[in-house]
């Protein structure tokens, strides 16, 4: 039995989501196909983008959920931080892991304002409230500060423009085999080649649907 897989996080997950899968955006309905791509890999334009999806919820998928459980577990994370909490599903699952190490602190960074408000009500009824700090704003600017000295795990699932800077922000706090997960990571290809660079300092693979599962090797 684990805190993932009881109540009350068990039914709240499966709730979020269906509403996640009912959930849709005029705004993204009317964006073309290409106009959608653009601004996807824009570096300036991702505030007015995310805006504009504020009613999507943008999940991971129950499977990378999953995922993201088993490794925090698995790797005895203490330290995790998060780009792009959304609604708070995977903020769950990355909540739940921290749960069942013993504790630990989860920062994780959010610009919307009404979506920062049903994450820590999600939060609060999964019973992991207590363990996760959401900061509100662009994360270039939420998570340059104020982190802990060392970080276990980090997950980029925001802005796809911008996980290489994001990845800058944190480099140095991550200690040597602490894991990076990089959801929809095919829409990041400046990203995906500094991580996967012989020279970069990570062993990095492709996992899963449009997963990168990448360690700081030293």
């Amino acid at each position: 039995m684990t805190t993932l897989t009881t109540e009350p996080l068990a039914p709240l997950l499966d709730r979020l989501f269906k509403e996640a899968d009912a959930a849709s955006s005029p705004a993204m309905a009317a964006l073309s196909r290409e106009e959608r791509e653009r601004l996807v890999r824009s570096k300036t334009e991702y505030l007015d983008l995310y805006g504009r999806l504020k009613d999507l919820w943008l999940p991971v998928s129950r499977e990378t959920g999953t995922l993201l459980y088993m490794l925090a577990r698995s790797c005895g994370a203490k330290s995790i931080v998060e780009f792009g909490t959304s609604f708070g599903i995977s903020t769950l699952h990355l909540a739940a892991a921290l749960r069942d190490n013993g504790g630990g602190r989860l920062i994780t960074s959010e610009f919307e304002p009404s979506k920062i408000l049903r994450a820590r009500q999600n939060l609060a009824d999964g019973g992991v409230i207590d363990l996760v700090e959401i900061r509100e704003g662009d994360a270039l600017k939420t998570l340059s500060t104020r982190l802990p000295e060392t970080i276990d795990l980090l997950l980029l699932d925001g802005a796809k423009a911008l996980y290489r800077e994001v990845l800058d922000l944190v480099e140095d706090r991550l200690k040597p085999g602490a894991l990076i997960v990089a959801d929809n990571a095919d829409d990041c290809p400046d990203y995906l080649a500094h991580v996967r660079s012989d020279a970069s300092g990570y062993i990095s693979v492709p996992f899963a649907e449009d997963v990168e599962l990448s360690m700081r090797a030293g």
